[in-house]
């Protein structure tokens, strides 16, 4: 069984050799895909072994599918991000994965959230993301601009963990939340999503990530706080989605309409929207 991977890159040197090395450890072959990186970032990646391809950032969907299409041939998918590793115990299980004659379309792997605030590290959340994917259902579109998952799937779970570097600052999580959730606003008002309540999901959230996945237990006020912060992405995508429908945002409506998706991301990222 041949396996491929992948990870989508920009300015992450820090982060991005440690992923490397857990690809490059348990993959055929690694692709880089660039988003036009100016910190070492090819560099790096090339000297470690990866193919590192270059194109301008259009959206997570476009990067995905380009990765994809500079992979050779392979049975299975393996990605992650570039802020993300793999520690040994991870690796042995997924050599073990690997021989055992995988058949399932994906197959889960549990996915750490670290934050590191002030000093302060623990484990916020663990949640279970489709990493390995069979190469014939690997299909991602440029339209998935930020919300960009796999139609699902027969899925089995595979308990080889992810680290992620998830938070290092409150205030950087909660920009990230709230660019994001106007993303994902933009997309589903072009599919014509309903709306649901926006005043609700912000304390449902609260309480999932503090109580159900135990982040208050591990972080105290500081998992809190966090958890404040990252629910706001899932109040604001429909605070968001409501503003579309009643005109706002006219010239983001207008970018995606005609797949300028570097265009969208560039208008959020740059602060006149928000």
């Amino acid at each position: 069984m041949r396996l491929g991977g992948y990870v989508i890159h920009g300015n992450n040197r820090d982060t991005l050799g440690a992923c490397l090395e857990g690809l490059l450890a348990v993959c055929d072959e690694v692709v880089a895909l660039d988003s036009m990186s100016t910190d070492g970032s090819v560099e790096l990646a090339r000297s470690m072994g990866a193919r590192s391809v270059s194109r301008p950032w259009q959206g997570y969907g476009a990067a995905r599918a380009a990765a994809m299409e500079a992979l050779g041939p392979c049975d299975y998918v393996f990605y992650l991000d570039s802020d993300e590793r793999l520690e040994p115990e991870a690796l042995k299980t997924l050599e073990a994965w690997r021989k055992s004659e995988p058949k399932e379309p994906v197959y889960l792997l549990p996915r750490r959230d670290w934050a590191e605030l002030d000093g302060h590290r623990f484990r916020y959340r663990t949640e279970w993301r489709a990493r390995l994917v069979r190469r014939d259902v690997a299909v991602w579109r440029p339209e998935m601009i930020v919300h960009e998952a796999l139609p699902r799937m027969r899925a089995i779970r595979v308990h080889a963990p992810i680290e992620h570097r998830f938070a290092t600052s409150l205030a950087g999580r909660a920009e990230k939340e709230e660019r994001y959730a106007l993303l994902w606003a933009v997309r589903a008002y072009a599919e014509g999503k309903r709306l649901k309540p926006a005043a609700l999901q912000r304390p449902a959230h609260l309480v999932r990530d503090c109580i159900l996945h135990g982040a208050l237990w591990r972080g105290g006020l500081d998992a809190v706080r966090l958890a404040w912060a990252v629910a706001n992405y899932h109040a604001a995508k429909y605070r968001h989605l409501r503003a579309l429908r009643q005109g706002r945002f006219p010239e983001l409506v207008q970018a995606f309409g005609e797949r300028r998706y570097g265009e969208v991301f560039a208008l959020v990222r740059d602060g006149r929207l928000v």
